[in-house]
């Protein structure tokens, strides 16, 4: 290695050292058996095919590895390193809700108070949705980017935030606020709305100056699609076991429920900061980690912004993020003081397995084999009309939506769930995967000459389609 190589790789390995009060950065990463087990997990993930990814991992105070991998900018043979900027989609929520708790904490927000009391326009439709129900996604209004052809037709476009709340505006509510538990990007987008309101900054700004700029995370960033931003990674998606530039997103739509970009360093450093107690208080983490409970007694897995839960006997908290081209995954295991972050600038790209299983490596227990990555087998022409049409899918709270399957030039697509033009992947016979939703299948139910419904598993309870 040269000298002038070694003192870049000196320099990129300090700026992404993990600065905190209780997480300090020690030494650079070694090529310890720990690492050794890491990068060849990384790597074979990229043959996926995976363009990027960008990995840290911190433990108690030493930082163990912070590194990237592959091409950050295919076209311009740009590598990515742990500088390297992607887009995080949902991990934004916590920011989101991190922000909301300060305004709690200042008494100028009250999780309990209705939120047409902010936002008199909300499409509550007359039913009492608390600031609660937003952060927990309890709140029963409908997700935007659930409505398929709806959400495809404006994907592209600078929408307003009333216009593009206007796009559900009109659909009743999925469940009573507060009964049901619905993963929904509508509630986070009103409660970016929110902090506008009362703060009178807008979303990108107040996150800058209250959390980026005092927290020093100097590579996080509200990531529209104008501003230069230095080391953005290119987003990629997968075709017939190809890389191809990823399909534009206006970064106006996911807004506070998730436009912005960072790097893993910055990531390990919120994470610390946020546990710490450095963002809000004690109290507050424990709202925003504290699942919430159901009338019925059950309880779910997520908080405020935040999922808790488990590997073998570890506590975690996590969040994942998908948005077009880029697939992120960032966990904290607090007993363990172990941060794994996992950026990825391919869709869809195994980041949260490879988060997992990093930190299996690091406690001590053996990985799980990652899942072959699904077959892209051609289709005929006479699968794809037995198939096509639209069906009513029914909903976890038993109301239905309808979702199309569409042939467009020998390319069937799903126009639902938050990915209106995903393209279906045969798998034979008559199972599909859907590029971007890495493990979920499509299992058609085909009698004679066409589909009379489908059966749509994504690891979970299985939600069954009929033909309209």
């Amino acid at each position: 290695m040269t000298k002038s190589i070694r003192a870049l790789v000196a320099a990129i390995v300090a700026a992404s050292c993990i600065t905190t009060d209780a997480w300090a950065q020690v030494a650079p990463q070694s090529a310890d058996p720990i690492n050794r087990r890491i990068d060849s997990l990384v790597n074979a993930a990229l043959g996926g095919p995976v363009a990027a990814m960008s990995v840290v991992v911190v433990k108690g105070r030493d930082t163990l590895l912070t590194k990237g991998y592959g091409m950050a900018d295919i076209e311009n043979d740009v590598a990515a390193t742990p500088l390297t900027v992607y887009r995080i989609g949902s991990i934004t929520k916590q920011f989101t809700s991190a922000a909301v708790m300060q305004l709690v904490e200042a008494g100028k927000i009250n999780l309990d108070d209705d939120i047409t009391k902010y936002l008199p326009n909300a499409p509550t439709h007359g039913r009492k949705v608390l600031v609660r129900h937003l952060l927990n996604h309890t709140s029963g209004i409908p997700s935007y980017t659930d409505v398929g052809a709806r959400f495809g037709r404006v994907m592209r476009l600078d929408l307003t935030h009333d216009s593009l709340v206007a796009v559900i505006a009109n659909d009743s509510l999925m469940f009573e606020p507060g009964t049901t538990f619905y993963y929904n990007n509508t509630g986070y987008f009103l409660l970016g709305m929110l902090l506008e309101k009362v703060t009178g900054k807008p979303y990108g700004t107040y996150l800058q100056e209250k959390l980026f700029t005092p927290l020093g995370l100097t590579g996080t960033t509200y990531c529209g699609t104008r501003p230069i931003i230095k080391h953005r990674a290119q987003g990629y998606d997968v075709a017939r076991g190809q890389l191809v530039n990823t399909d534009f997103i206006s970064m106006d739509l996911p807004y506070a429920a998730g436009s912005l970009c960072s790097t893993v360093g910055d990531l390990a450093r919120w994470t610390a900061a946020l546990a710490s107690g450095r963002v809000v208080s004690p109290a507050s983490y424990r709202q925003m980690t504290t699942p919430v409970k159901l009338p019925t007694g059950r309880a779910m897995s997520y908080g405020f912004g935040l999922f808790a839960d488990s590997l073998a006997s570890h506590r975690v908290i996590s969040h994942g993020g998908g948005i077009n081209g880029f697939i992120s995954q960032l966990a904290y295991y607090p007993d363990d003081t172990l941060i794994v972050a996992v950026l990825a600038n391919t869709s869809p790209a195994p980041s949260g397995e490879v988060a997992t299983n990093i930190a299996r490596i690091v406690l001590g227990m053996p990985p799980v084999a990652a899942p072959p990555p699904p077959k892209d087998l051609a289709t005929t022409p006479e699968l794809r009309a037995k198939v096509v049409g639209t069906y009513a899918l029914k909903n976890p709270d038993g109301t239905t939506r309808n979702v199309e399957i569409v042939d467009s030039a020998g390319v069937l697509q799903l126009r639902t769930e938050g990915q209106p033009h995903a393209r279906l992947m045969f798998q034979g016979e008559t199972t599909f995967a859907i590029a971007g939703m890495p493990g979920a299948r499509l299992r058609f139910d085909v009698k004679g000459a066409r589909a009379e419904g489908f059966q749509f598993d994504r690891g979970g309870r299985p939600l069954e389609a009929v033909r309209r």
